[in-house]
């Protein structure tokens, strides 16, 4: 038995590598994507199946890669991006594997695993054992150092109805998020979107990229929708994360759970996000966020 790991959307892979590497089956990859893609997971993994998708989508391809699997069913590891997610259902429908999402932790336990995964939007855990073949969905959360597994790439073809036209990137929020050190996050606090400017300046003097809550984008579309953290948005993983007029509920903590260190803007100290910041400032945004930019600037 193989544990695969489904590599469609890019090289965020550290936490597909923690689950995959804790398991004892030995490490193979699918990667649908880029040549440089794969020859960036031979890094990390011994033996790795291509399949090209510069004139595919990962829908043409599906199939197919569900059939590399088949052939050697065991653990199957992939992330949370929309190309992995379809690959890794036509991999369960083929296999008849058990699906868990929001995976964070599997070990191996008697003839199975012991497979850790969230539940009701992150608020709760679970704890399941499982038999048999299985597709765990986890957040790929980085990229990886590069690695020194030199392992074998292996070209595969896929007999595709469907043919990439063409594509639009989406629209960004100016930054990398899941890579940023620092990160500015605005939430409901805010009154105004013509407001945005002090959060802006705020960002700007920190080093930081911009991020919100959920309504603030899908609600107001006061920022891109890839600017949101949360379980259903961004998750990221920065060295500090600071919150401004952002209440903490528990769909948003756990986009920013990994942060090193959450600094909360609250004007309510009773807030969610007080008991699980590392330092509150208890006080209107509208008085503290420029004092802290101006501090800032003062010591740049």
């Amino acid at each position: 038995m193989t544990t695969w790991l489904i590599v469609a959307d890019d090289a965020k892979v550290s936490g597909l590598l923690d689950l995959a590497r804790a398991l004892p089956s030995p490490l193979a990859a699918v990667v649908a994507g880029t040549r440089e893609l794969a020859d960036q997971v031979a890094g990390w993994v011994p033996a790795v199946t291509w399949f090209d998708t510069s004139a595919v989508p990962a829908s043409g391809i599906a199939s197919a890669v569900a059939g590399v699997v088949a052939a050697d069913p065991g653990t199957v590891v992939a992330g949370m991006g929309v190309d992995s997610r379809l690959l890794a259902g036509a991999v369960a429908a083929a296999t008849g594997a058990e699906v868990l999402a929001d995976v964070i932790a599997a070990i191996p336990s008697g003839d199975g695993l012991r497979v850790t995964h969230l539940l009701l939007g992150g608020l709760a855990t679970e704890e399941v054992g499982v038999i048999g073949p299985v597709v765990l969905v986890a957040d790929g959360r980085t990229v990886p150092e590069p690695g020194s597994a030199a392992g074998t790439v292996t070209p595969a073809a896929a007999d595709a109805s469907v043919a990439r036209v063409s594509t639009e990137p989406p629209a960004a929020a100016g930054g990398d998020l899941a890579s940023a050190a620092r990160v500015v996050g605005v939430g409901r606090g805010l009154k105004d979107a013509g407001d945005l400017s002090l959060v802006q300046e705020l960002a700007a003097a920190l080093g930081a990229e911009l991020a919100c809550s959920r309504p603030i984008a899908e609600g107001m579309g006061w920022l891109p929708t890839s600017s949101y953290l949360g379980i259903s948005g961004q998750r990221i993983a920065p060295s500090l994360y600071l919150a401004v007029g952002i209440s903490g509920q528990g769909q948003h903590m756990i986009g920013v759970r990994d942060a090193r260190t959450i600094v909360a803007v609250n004007s309510d100290a009773t807030a969610p996000i007080v008991a699980q910041a590392d330092w509150t400032i208890v006080g209107d945004l509208y008085q503290v966020v420029p004092e802290l930019t101006r501090a800032l600037l003062v010591r740049s």
